[in-house]
Formats: C-alpha cells, structure tokens, sequence
C-alpha cells in the first residue's frame, strides 16, 4: 500500500472557492483548485489505493495528476507504509519574546530619537520604521544609526523624500558609517540618480510615488509573504497590530499612528507606559480569521491586516471593528481582483477617512 505524506512545512489555507499552497521553507506559494483540499484530506486518512477505490475511472485520472505535481512540487513524498505518526505536522505557535518588535515614527526631528532609545531597550525593540517629510541628509542618517549604538534593535529603514544631495557619494557615505540600516526608499524620485546594484548593506530604492503615510494598508498580491515567522504570527495575532507601536506626527503615541486613539505623548508619556494603558493590546489577538470576508479568503495568513483604514461594516461583541481592510479589491468569493477605490460599497467609507482626495 501506498501513502501521501505532506511535508511539515507545506501550509494550505483553504478558502471560499480555491485553496493556497504555501510552502514555508522556500517562502512561496500557489493557488489551487479547491477540490484537491479533499483529496489531501483523505489521503491524510487512508492509502492511495483506498482512495482511488471511491472515485470512477475520470476521477481516478484527475486525482493521480493532483498527486503527481504534490511529488513534482516537492509537497509531500510516498511511502510503503502509513508513516503519519512518525512525521508530525509543523508548529504553528508564534513566540516572541520583545514586549514590542516593532516601533514606527513619523519624524519631525531626529532629536526625537533620543527619547525612545531607553524605552527600545526596555521594549526591546527589533525594527524601526522612520518615515521623514523632510529630507533626510548624511547627517540625519548617521545621527540615527549612533543614537543606537550597542542596542538590542536589529535594523532601521528609513523612507525619505528625495533631493539632490542623493548621489552614490551620498549613499557610500551612509554605507561606511551606519550599521543598523537594513531599507532606504527615497521616494518623489522622478529619475534614478544613479545605477542601484548590490553593492551596499541595506536595500536601496528609489521611487516615483509620493509616498504618504495614509498609503499604508494596501492589499496587493506584491506584498504578501510566505514566511514561516509572518504566517506562524498571522494564525496567532493580528497580523499588522501584534506587538507594533507608532508615534504620529504630533508626538502621540498609538498602536498605529494612523489610528485615531492615543495613549499618550511621547513629550510626556514614555512606551512602556503607553504600552500598559487599557486597550492598548485591543487588536493584538484579532486575526484574519475572525475578520469578515477575511475568514473565507485563502490568502489570509500571508497577507497583511489593517485595521486603521476597513470598511467599516462590523464589530464583534466587543465593538471591535472586524470589518474587511478598505484598500483591499480581492473578493475571496469570486478569485477576482478589482480596483478597491472604485468599488461603490466602499465609497462611503473612502469618504470618512478622507481618501477621496488622495
């Protein structure tokens, strides 16, 4: 007798009308017909030949196709003998021992920095995220990266407007005297300044877009991640909110600084006490299955959830919104993807956040 074992790290995600096959250690995934999920499923409890004995000659055809891609994709390998019990699944849980992982500051000056570094040790923050309307100069970049010095956080990405200092001489500059930058994007960049390579320790990028702070939250499929981390965290917690904390323009302190409720001012009111005010954790255990249309859609664990811009059509008995992300035109009940500013359904909520004039 003959048996289908799944390898441990292959995930899938079933959804409304299709499954996804997510294979977490070569982070990658594909789209599948969702009656290959019950095929999987009974060769989870059976061996080929018992399967095929419940299916006519066509079906039995088809099944052996879906199972030979499985072996040709590497998702899973045959065995003489029923060997489940000697291959468990995969862990799903998610731990992470940061009390917080991820800090976002929308920056005024860089002096600001100096009154979160004791708070990113405490936290011990792993990545901070800086978004500047200002020019950010050679200076400005390596201020910033010394201000964390000896620190627990791993890396800095910084987005900045472009201007005409950014040369290579610029980049190779912040390149001989930063550590902790890992992601540069200079955005209102009409041409390249230069040919990017690999040749610096941080991702480079230069980009036409104007980019804004209420771009964030956009569903696209170049933005989904098939990481084990990611996914692992997505089935656990809220796959945006967990473990993040942002400071707005203004100085006040959120869980995303496009949220509109605050928990302090970072002139007044360190992290670690923001982070201990009611509420604060609300939407750190909210994940996509439990929000609508969300739940039936098998993209959800390698996708992003925003709970700052959503369509705003539901709350769950603790008046959380658990409404479907606004930005986001994938209709898990049809497969298609469409242009989400132009959806009807969604304009009344584009108008409430202001987006009708972005």
């Amino acid at each position: 007798m003959r048996y289908f074992n799944l390898f441990s790290n292959i995930l899938i995600t079933k959804g409304a009308i299709r499954i996804l096959i997510s294979d977490l250690q070569r982070n990658v995934s594909e789209l599948y017909p969702l009656e290959l999920y019950d095929v999987v499923e009974e060769l989870k409890n059976g061996s080929v030949e018992d399967v095929l004995e419940n299916y006519d000659e066509e079906s039995k055809t088809v099944i052996q196709e879906y199972l030979d891609n499985l072996l040709q994709k590497e998702y899973g390998f045959m065995t003489e003998n029923d060997w489940d019990k000697n291959f468990p699944p995969l862990s799903c849980e998610y731990d992470e021992p940061s009390r917080v992982s991820d800090l976002f500051i929308e920056l005024t000056e860089v002096s600001i920095l100096e009154k979160v570094k004791e708070s990113v040790e405490k936290l011990g923050v792993k990545h901070l995220v800086i978004y500047s309307q200002k020019p950010f100069t050679e200076d400005d970049f390596i201020k910033t990266d010394q201000i964390f010095s000896h620190s627990v956080l791993c890396g800095i990405e910084v987005f900045s407007p472009f201007h005409q200092a950014v040369d290579l001489d610029f980049i190779n500059t912040i390149h001989s005297n930063t550590e902790r930058m890992y992601h540069i994007v200079f955005y209102t960049c009409e041409k390249e300044p230069f040919k990017v390579k690999d040749e610096f320790r941080f991702a480079l990028n230069f980009t036409e877009e104007d980019v804004k702070i209420s771009s964030c939250g956009k569903v696209d499929l170049k933005y989904f991640n098939t990481n084990i981390s990611k996914v692992s965290e997505a089935m656990n917690h809220n796959s945006c909110l967990h473990k993040k904390m942002g400071i707005d323009l203004h100085g006040h302190i959120k869980n995303c600084p496009l949220m509109p409720e605050s928990f302090g001012n970072i002139h007044e009111t360190n992290l670690e006490e923001a982070l201990l005010k009611a509420n604060f954790k609300k939407y750190w255990s909210i994940t996509k299955d439990k929000i609508e249309v969300c739940k039936d859609c098998e993209f959800r664990y390698i996708c992003t959830d925003c709970r700052a811009y959503t369509e705003r059509t539901h709350q769950n008995n603790e008046e959380l919104d658990t409404s479907k992300p606004l930005k986001c035109g994938y209709d898990p009940y049809t497969g298609k993807w469409e242009e989400w500013s132009r959806n009807p359904l969604k304009q009344h909520a584009i108008r409430f956040y202001g987006l009708d004039h972005c």
